[in-house]
């Protein structure tokens, strides 16, 4: 478990492949801060894996009469030198300004000193509390110091304001533009530890170089090597894959460069590339080119190193863009799945939602059906209901009876006598129920149905002058019809507000 979170620790920061990535991290005993250390600035030899391939590649001691002369002939090549010379790391600089230097002695030495600590803290406390009380002192004392730091600033010679990475490359290029003028090399705009980076990640050669604006031979060297047409054109082939950076020895940065480089004269120019027979991440200084060099020699040098190194980042950036290719292929056939998956998924939503729609139609078609029948059925009841309760047809024909001729939807004519003093309701129910009434269906324990209200689908309607007889209201059938009437039913349509 430590060892998979390790290894996912290390391939979030450095975006390498886990097959490359467990080896550094085995060499590394599974630490990650010291893997991502040898990734980004390059590891260095293991001495006990020399000393292992040493023992494993020397041939067994000869035995019988030949021990001895083996011995004695072998005395002259004990000292040869291995087949591969190896290169030497090309470490990675950050330079720290030095207002921002932090010195942490070792514990054990931090833990000796611990009472002088105390102590000193103590005695700073009491000359404080004593300026305090002679306020006279301080500003002697703070004289003093003044004095020695203007003596410092004077023992200064360069009195170069310590920039950042970036604005000290900037520098760099203005003051160099002014000193030599406009010329065609592209310098790298940033940091050293930044180029570095930029050669690690695109396998190429970074080409650094060091100057001391003191020296006798700088200003020949620019003016006759660096700048000449066909240093220029070298460094600017993009087949040659250069990266150039350069700076002063005067800068903080630089001149920590030129001690890591090991360089030894000035002007300096060194060629750092990645090698890979050593580590997945090593960065090694592939040539060194000191003091006052010829153009040609200058070029010769440069493409002999970067020829030699080539084939070898040749294969590594075959290998690398395999495996970007394989990560291509293997996030494009990911984000196919997740595209396939999303469409199942969306496919999946839509029946659900077309299942959900149909049983919704399903339930309200049914729920519908059932109230329609239940409507039917209560109707029928009420039918049946109603027609027990309507008042009989009076005998006579004198005051108080209204004669009615009604002429059904169905053409036929009825004519029956009400009461005069009956509601219109009775008529309207007459005529509801009339075939109910006609054919003696009508039954005597038929209860009205719980909860439902009957409303007329149907109106009676005087012809001369049109008048509707509308059921509502406590108007009696003499009042409205009179001794006698003719009246004609008509159907109200859904859209009909008329009652």
């Amino acid at each position: 478990e430590n060892q998979r979170e390790a290894l996912g620790t290390y391939t979030a920061v450095t975006n390498q492949e886990p097959s490359t990535a467990i080896s550094l991290l085995e060499r590394s005993q599974w630490n990650v801060q010291i893997a991502i250390a040898k990734f980004f600035d390059g590891e260095a030899p293991d001495p006990v894996e020399e000393a292992r391939s040493a023992i494993a590649s020397s041939p067994a001691p000869p035995t019988g009469s030949s021990h001895q002369e083996t011995l004695m002939n072998g005395l002259s090549h004990s000292f040869r030198p291995p087949n591969r010379t190896r290169l030497d790391a090309a470490p990675r600089i950050v330079p720290q300004p030095e207002h921002q230097a932090v010195y942490r002695p070792p514990f054990i030495l931090a833990l000796v000193l611990m009472p002088f600590n105390l102590v000193y803290r103590l005695i700073s406390y009491s000359f404080g509390l004593f300026g305090y009380l002679f306020p006279f002192l301080p500003r002697l004392l703070s004289g003093l110091a003044g004095s020695r730091a203007q003596s410092r600033r004077q023992r200064d010679p360069s009195g170069r304001q310590p920039l950042n990475a970036k604005d000290t490359a900037a520098r760099f290029i203005r003051e160099f533009e002014e000193v030599y003028g406009q010329h065609e090399l592209s310098f790298f705009p940033d940091g050293y530890a930044q180029a570095y980076d930029l050669a690690k990640k695109d396998l190429k050669f970074l080409l650094v170089v060091l100057l001391s604006p003191e020296h006798e031979d700088t200003l020949t060297f620019v003016r006759g090597t660096l700048l000449s047409p066909e240093v220029v054109n070298y460094i600017n082939d993009p087949q040659n894959k250069i990266i150039l950076w350069a700076g002063s020895v005067q800068d903080s940065e630089a001149y920590q460069i030129s001690n890591a480089l090991n360089c030894s004269k000035f002007p300096f120019a060194a060629v750092v590339a990645h090698t890979p027979q050593d580590s997945s991440t090593s960065m090694s200084t592939i040539a060194r080119i000191s003091g006052l060099t010829p153009p040609a020699t200058f070029i010769a040098q440069l493409r002999s190193a970067i020829s030699q190194h080539s084939t070898t980042l040749e294969r590594a950036r075959a290998s690398r863009n395999e495996q970007q290719a394989t990560r291509n292929l293997r996030e494009e056939q990911n984000s196919a799945y997740e595209r396939s998956l999303a469409q199942d998924r969306e496919r999946a939503r839509q029946r659900r939602e077309e299942e959900e729609v149909r049983s919704r139609k399903e339930k309200e078609t049914k729920a519908k059906a059932e109230a329609a029948e239940r409507t039917i059925r209560d109707m029928e009841q009420w039918r049946q209901w109603r027609a027990q309760s309507i008042p009989a047809e009076p005998a006579g024909s004198g005051e108080g009876v209204t004669r009615v001729s009604i002429r059904m939807t169905s053409g036929e004519r009825v004519v029956r006598k009400f009461s005069a003093e009956s509601g219109m309701e009775d008529l309207y129910a007459f005529v509801e129920c009339y075939d109910i009434l006609s054919g003696g269906l009508a039954s005597s324990s038929t209860l009205a149905p719980l909860g439902y209200q009957h409303k007329y689908r149907f109106r009676l309607v005087s012809l001369m002058p049109r008048m509707v007889q509308n059921s509502a209201g406590d108007h009696t059938i003499g009042e409205r019809i009179g001794r006698s009437g003719n009246l004609l039913v008509e159907v109200i349509d859904d859209d009909d507000d008329d009652t």
